[in-house]
């Protein structure tokens, strides 16, 4: 720091690790300068406003058992084909960067959030989301469960709460560690609240119905709740 900055206190000995208001204020503004430049001034080639949109694709997608064709733009997210081209509602777009876990559904039986893949990866690979849980009349399990422990209040991260837990109830049975797994050996020796809450960490529920919703899950697990 300068020894003759104004903001320094007469008769004090300047600091060179102190911090001043005028460094803050430097430092604020060289942080929102980088972070509103536009992206093609930070990119190595710019983006070319003129240039000719993508051609659109065929896409066979295999959801809920049955076979959809469909002809999107390939930058069209599954969320987006299956909200939008083929009104699959049940998946929720939440903060549509993967960070909530509202979109998620299962492919090839492994569990995904669905904003962050494009429909163009999935061409012939079986899709289950919300919808095609249930057989019929009859609830799937998981479905069931959450109903009747109240697993859900505004209802906006159900689907996806309830796909996650099919997801991490098949890897479970695999054998699959989570990072509170205690026994590599033995992972699934038993599925704790703990073991829970962890493997279900990615879907986030504003109303905060999280117990009712590891109950529910131990209900369909098979375990005592």
């Amino acid at each position: 720091m300068d020894e003759h900055d104004p903001n320094t206190e007469p008769g004090t000995t300047p600091n060179a690790f102190e911090v001043t208001r005028r460094t803050v204020i430097e430092t604020g503004a060289t942080a929102l300068l980088l972070t509103t430049l536009p992206h093609a001034v930070l990119a190595d080639d710019p983006i070319d406003g003129n240039a000719p949109p993508l051609s659109p694709v065929q896409v066979e997608l295999q959801i809920n058992g049955r076979l959809h064709s469909l002809t999107l733009d390939p930058r069209t997210t599954l969320l987006d084909a299956l909200r939008e081209h083929l009104a699959l509602t049940g998946s929720k777009k939440g903060c549509d960067h993967g960070q909530c876990g509202a979109c998620t559904v299962l492919i090839e039986g492994r569990r995904i959030n669905s904003c962050l893949t494009l429909a163009v990866m999935h061409d012939g690979q079986s899709i289950t989301t919300i919808e095609g849980l249930a057989m019929g009349e009859h609830l799937h399990p998981l479905q069931a469960a959450f109903v009747e422990h109240d697993g859900f209040q505004c209802g906006y991260c159900t689907s996806g709460q309830i796909c996650s837990a099919v997801g991490m109830l098949a890897e479970t049975r695999n054998g699959m560690p989570s990072y509170v797994t205690e026994d590599l050996a033995d992972p699934i020796a038993k599925l704790t609240d703990a073991e829970i809450r962890e493997r279900m960490s990615g879907n986030i529920c504003r109303c905060a119905a999280y117990p009712n919703i590891v109950v529910a899950i131990k209900q369909a697990a098979g375990m005592p709740t």
